[in-house]
């Protein structure tokens, strides 16, 4: 029978309500193996790396993900609670929301489809490939050890593409449905706390934001607007001899391309922490509320913010925020850390095995890569308990000098001290020679030889 850590049993019992006890057993084999696996994260790589190659009911370990009952959104709801008891007990809970592809191929895997690769393209360089369309809101929390905000899902959700609702004659709903009825969720889970919102202009869609402003506790959005928006001054008040409908909108504003190049355009000098990878970046700023309109839609007040580079080394940055009592300078310093979701991306795809899973049940895939990218979140989890009572260890070389910690030193630590709890709690500390089980030898050369 496995045994956890007494550092990692607090944050594994949050999870086991949502278990039978038989399936709870097999739930944390799973979870250990999937830490410990260097390669794919498949049933099969979890078993082996837990010496557990030659047992013939492996099946039931495959039914965890496709045919037991348990619920992903009940699990999702526990995971933000956890992760907002222990790294943000107080102040706006600060949320990224962005998709992304994992590339999967098979007749069997209904939802797919073909769309852009946001990971692997760039402005210059689309790069489209055939996949599954994962959409994920992560909680972005400074990480004290790491000293750096992280981004840690909590809720993932698979966006089938619009063919397979077709196929299956359902009707489609598209990345902004999606984002509406995850946001609306989390807001039920957390109906006391300021949310703020950071996404990508794709999901900056007025009826959506308008919406979300009507609630008794609204969300607050952050996004990139064009530099040619439609922006107008706030309708103007209401007069006793003026008859029909009452105007949406006032007189159209300057665009904000014409404000950028306004010589009269008053700018302020602001330092930015942790810009695009850099500790501080010294920009300007410019700031105004406004009415952001189209025909048929609400209007719905903004305020934007212009921000540019006084050495003119990088395109002017054009920020939209829903709040119009949000200071310009923290408006800045939430859109900035939008770009710690691409790191949590690469980092799941680099050390947890996303993308290498060959599941095609339809249950099995809906749950498997949602795990994966909690895995993320549970393992910092883990290694903030850890550093409490050891200092983490930075893995560094002659040609890679880093300061800081990574995602890497994080899940190092804890699969270190998984090995250690499991097989070595007997061997005397200060020993020079630690007596190893034929067994365990055999393990771990295994998992050496076929880690990739």
């Amino acid at each position: 029978m496995l045994v956890m850590p007494k550092e990692f049993v607090n944050l594994m019992t949050t999870f086991a309500p949502l278990f039978t006890k038989r399936v709870w057993h097999h739930v944390q084999v799973l979870l250990v193996g999937a830490i410990l696996s260097l390669s794919k994260r498949t049933i099969t790589a979890v078993l082996r790396v837990m010496g557990l190659a030659h047992v013939k009911s492996f099946q039931h370990y495959h039914r965890v993900l496709n045919r037991d009952v348990w619920s992903g959104l009940e699990g999702a709801r526990l995971l933000l609670l956890l992760l907002v008891s222990l790294l943000a007990p107080s102040g706006p809970l600060v949320m990224g929301l962005d998709d992304t592809l994992e590339r999967r191929r098979g007749a069997k895997i209904h939802a797919k489809g073909i769309d852009r690769d946001p990971v692997r393209s760039s402005h210059s360089h689309v790069v489209k490939a055939s996949g599954l369309r994962w959409l994920s809101p992560m909680l972005l929390v400074p990480i004290t050890w790491a000293k750096r905000v992280w981004a840690l899902p909590f809720l993932t959700v698979l966006a089938p593409s619009e063919r397979d609702h077709q196929e299956r004659g359902q009707r489609h709903k598209k990345l902004t449905d999606w984002a509406r009825h995850m946001l609306l969720g989390v807001r039920r889970w957390a109906p006391e706390r300021t949310l703020v919102l950071v996404t990508a202009s794709s999901f900056a869609v007025i009826t959506r934001w308008w919406r979300r402003r009507q609630l008794a506790n609204p969300i607050c959005c952050v996004t990139r607007v064009r530099l040619d928006a439609a922006l107008y001054a706030p309708a103007p008040p209401r007069t006793s001899r003026h008859t029909g409908r009452p105007r949406l909108q006032g007189q159209r504003l300057p665009t904000l391309a014409h404000v950028l190049h306004e010589a009269t355009t008053c700018w302020s000098t602001v330092t930015v922490r942790g810009w695009y990878g850099e500790l501080e970046r010294v920009v300007e700023i410019t700031s105004a509320t406004a009415v952001w309109y189209h025909s048929g839609m609400p209007p719905l007040p903004i305020r934007w913010v212009l921000v540019r580079d006084p050495q003119q080394e990088f395109n002017p940055q054009t920020l939209l925020c829903a709040d119009l009592t949000v200071d310009p300078v923290q408006i800045l310093e939430w859109f900035v850390l939008r770009w710690r979701l691409e790191v949590t991306w690469q980092e799941a795809r680099a050390h947890l095995g996303l993308e290498t899973q060959r599941q095609w049940n339809v249950r099995a895939i809906v749950r498997t890569t949602p795990a994966l990218l909690g895995l993320f979140s549970i393992v910092t989890l883990m290694a903030g308990q850890l550093v409490q009572e050891q200092a983490l260890p930075v893995r560094q070389a002659a040609w890679y000098r880093k300061s800081l910690p990574t995602f890497v030193d994080a899940i190092a630590i804890v699969r270190r001290h998984l090995w250690t709890f499991t097989h070595f709690y007997l061997s005397p500390v200060q020993a020079d020679r630690v007596e190893i089980p034929c067994t365990l030898l055999n393990r771990l050369t295994d998992t050496l030889c076929y880690a990739a």
